[in-house]
Order: C-alpha cells, then structure tokens, then sequence
C-alpha cells in the first residue's frame, strides 16, 4: 500500500505539471493567433506590410515572455515528455516569425534568430530549445502563406514582387531537397512546398504571357545608335 500511495503522489505532482504547462500553453496559442489576425492585413493592404510586422513583434514579445516561463515548469531533462503540449503552437509561431522576416528582409530567418525571438535555447543540450522538426515545420508552414500572397500581391497590382517570390520560394524548394526527410509529418508538409512552387510559378507564367511583367531591356535589341550613344556615356 505505501508503494501504490508513493505512485498516486507521482502521478498527482505530474498531473499538476501538465496542467501548468496547459494553462501557459493556452495563453502563448491565444496570442499567436493573434499574430495571424494581424498578419492577414497584408493579404489586403501592401502598404499595411512594414506595421503588421511590427505589431506581430510585440506579439512575439509577449510570447518570449510565456516561454520563459513554461520553461521553468517543464522538469529538467523531461522536455520531450511533455513537448506535444507546444508543438503545434510553436510550429505557428516560427512560421509567423519567418514570414514577418522575410516581409521585412527578404530572406529565411535562421533556427537561431527564431529561437531568440521565442527566448528559447538553439540546442538540446542548452535547457529548454526550439526543437529542429518543429523550426522546420514552421518553415513549411509559412510557404503556404507566402504562395496566398504572391496570388494577393497580383490582385493589388504588385506584379514585380511576384517574381520575388517565386525565387524564394524555389531555393527552399532546393533547400529541403537537400535533406533526408524519413519523418513522415514532415515528408507530407514538403509536398504541400512542392505544391505551393508550382503555384506561384503558374502565377508567372500567366502574368508572362498577359505582358505584364516587367523584363531587363534586351541591348542587343535596341538600335545600333542607342546602344553607341550609351558606349559613348561610358
């Protein structure tokens, strides 16, 4: 009986854990919600871009906060027993996180710089981290949304920044191929990348042949006078 007892009171101190980490759970996936709230303006408004961005930021904030705290909850070394409570929340954050950088920057934010914006650690052995299949799931994730803006970015007469797009979106294409992915979650989610290529490159090729593309002046083409003026220039 004193052993069963000694169980009941394990069980009772791990049931109060988890609900500890739900509770703070809950308030980090309220607020990224609200970061996707505040980042559908840019689906509307380009000149809305730059100051969602910057409110998803203060978003982010708010969440480094949470996570700091949900890490002093979570038992050292028991992190992968309790990690399915926030794995899909973070996997939602770093695919906010990366499309507010590359909205602002153009470019692929890091595992790291997600990591420190969700006050996180890089690696395992640092303590509480940001796991490599949930950076890499977020990063998926965010391809979506970027192939909704490229279709959006047209609607609003952005016809150039398609281009963009495209280009980013076909080197993390190439990026992912690079890896052995044997994880059937992400696996799947590759192929919603692979999908979300050919969308935007549809989206090109139909602006293409509409004319409506602006394309680098061909010198070659342009009348011999032209083009010994512009030698002359130099």
């Amino acid at each position: 009986m004193d052993m069963f007892q000694k169980f009941n009171t394990q069980l009772e101190e791990e049931q109060e854990i988890r609900e500890k980490i739900r509770e703070i759970v809950r308030q980090i996936d309220s607020e990224s919600k609200e970061a996707v709230t505040v980042l559908q303006v840019i689906h509307k408004s380009l000149t809305d871009v730059m100051p969602a961005c910057q409110k998803a930021r203060e978003i982010f904030e708010r969440c480094n906060v949470m996570y700091q705290k949900l890490a002093h909850v979570v038992p050292t070394g028991q992190y992968y027993r309790f990690s399915d409570h926030w794995n899909w929340t973070t996997q939602r954050l770093v695919s906010l996180i990366a499309l507010v950088i590359y909205l602002e920057a153009g470019i692929l934010v890091s595992r790291d710089t997600s990591a420190e914006i969700l006050g996180l650690k890089s690696n395992s052995s640092d303590g509480f981290h940001l796991d490599l299949e949930m950076y890499l799931m977020g990063i998926l994730q965010m391809s979506n949304d970027l192939s909704r803006f490229a279709i959006n970015s047209v609607t609003l007469g952005d016809y150039s920044r398609v281009l963009l797009l495209q280009d980013f979106i076909a080197n993390l294409s190439s990026g992912f191929r690079l890896l052995n992915l044997k994880n059937d979650a992400l696996r799947k989610r590759f192929d919603g990348l692979k999908y979300d290529v050919k969308k935007i490159e549809e989206i090109v090729y139909d602006l293409s042949i509409r004319g409506l593309l602006i394309k680098p002046v061909d010198m070659e083409s342009l009348p011999e006078s032209s083009n010994n003026a512009s030698m002359k220039e130099d």
